[in-house]
């Protein structure tokens, strides 16, 4: 069977919460250079961002991003995590994901595109017609 997507879903901790909190990484081969992250409100609606995969592979070993989302290892307390800071206009958030997860997501997106490949499976022409059409 193909498959054009991957999803992962799992739980994560909101601020140093002891409560998690549902999310999901998901990933598409006709956007090959992003990564949509996506938590579950209270209300059962989930808030999405999405932003560069590479951002998500640097941030498996380095501080990576400098703007609205930031991803570092967690290095200070434990090995194991990563933290996904997110940050807009309307306030600020901080997860901490295991790094299992996130390595294992990233395998399986490599697997459809591997890193660097991207641009091989960008429709340009596709994404040019999308925004002129608006």
């Amino acid at each position: 069977m193909h498959t054009d997507a991957v999803h992962q879903s799992q739980f994560v901790l909101l601020n140093n919460s002891s409560t998690p909190v549902l999310s999901r990484l998901s990933f598409h081969v006709d956007e090959p250079y992003a990564v949509t992250v996506s938590f579950r409100t209270e209300r059962g609606r989930w808030v999405e961002w999405t932003f560069a995969r590479e951002l998500l592979a640097t941030g498996l070993t380095d501080p990576a991003g400098l703007g609205d989302v930031r991803v570092r290892p967690d290095l200070s307390e434990d090995e194991a995590m990563l933290t996904l800071e997110i940050e807009s206009p309307d306030g600020y958030a901080s997860f901490e994901l295991e790094r299992e997860d996130v390595e294992s997501f990233l395998d399986s997106t490599c697997e459809l595109v591997p890193l660097g490949s991207e641009s091989e499976y960008f429709d340009i022409d596709a994404l040019i017609e999308e925004i002129s059409n608006v």
